[in-house]
């Protein structure tokens, strides 16, 4: 694979999920609310406390850390793991009828994720010199988008706080979110899951 073959890959990544990871089940989140459809609204509710571990990836890699590599490959895995784990939310979500357009397009995202998740992987595998080093022609692929974003938020404060987003108020921040996210994940692998095991209970 060209150098230009895997940057296309890698922004198509990077656009399946803005739009199936972030901006859809967001969509479905207020139609689960608005339906009172418990089974998928609280599905969707784990997913975006699980999900919160890509944004810190995404502040990883706009200030160049090594270590957004390796969120940005555990990331996806993660999400899709918490989609499709629930006993309980499954067996709901199978007996809706395939007609129910919520139930359909939860479906259609689910599926989708998954499907994102396996390119994602394929592409961290195919460039996985990033993980040890971030000067490989390859990791400038993953690092662009974030960086953007990174300027973008920058120009944003400065304009409206006056204030300066550099790179050191980033990696503190997301430090901070990684070392949050760590202690919420463990403590429920050490109470919750051992207590409810692969029913939803409380995430």
């Amino acid at each position: 694979m060209t150098e230009t073959q895997f940057q296309i890959l890698v922004w198509l990544s990077y656009r399946i999920a803005a739009t199936f990871a972030f901006g859809l089940p967001l969509f479905l989140l207020i139609w689960a609310k608005r339906s009172n459809l418990s089974s998928i609204d609280r599905l969707l509710s784990i997913y975006w406390k699980v999900s919160s571990i890509y944004a810190i990836n995404l502040l990883f890699l706009s200030v160049d850390s090594q270590l957004g590599q390796l969120i940005s490959f555990i990331a996806p895995i993660l999400m899709v793991g918490s989609i499709w784990f629930w006993f309980d939310l499954n067996e709901e979500i199978d007996q809706m009828p395939v007609y129910k357009p919520i139930a359909l397009t939860t479906r259609v995202w689910r599926w989708t994720l998954s499907f994102w998740s396996l390119l994602n992987t394929g592409l961290h595998l195919f460039s996985w010199r990033c993980l040890n080093s971030i000067n490989d022609n390859y990791c400038d692929s993953w690092r662009e988008i974030p960086f953007n974003s990174f300027m973008t938020t920058k120009t944003l404060i400065k304009f409206v706080l006056d204030g300066n987003w550099s790179k050191g108020f980033a990696t503190f921040f997301a430090y901070l979110a990684l070392i949050l996210y760590i202690i919420g994940l463990l403590q429920w692998l050490i109470i919750q899951l051992p207590k409810n095991g692969r029913f939803a209970g409380k995430f």
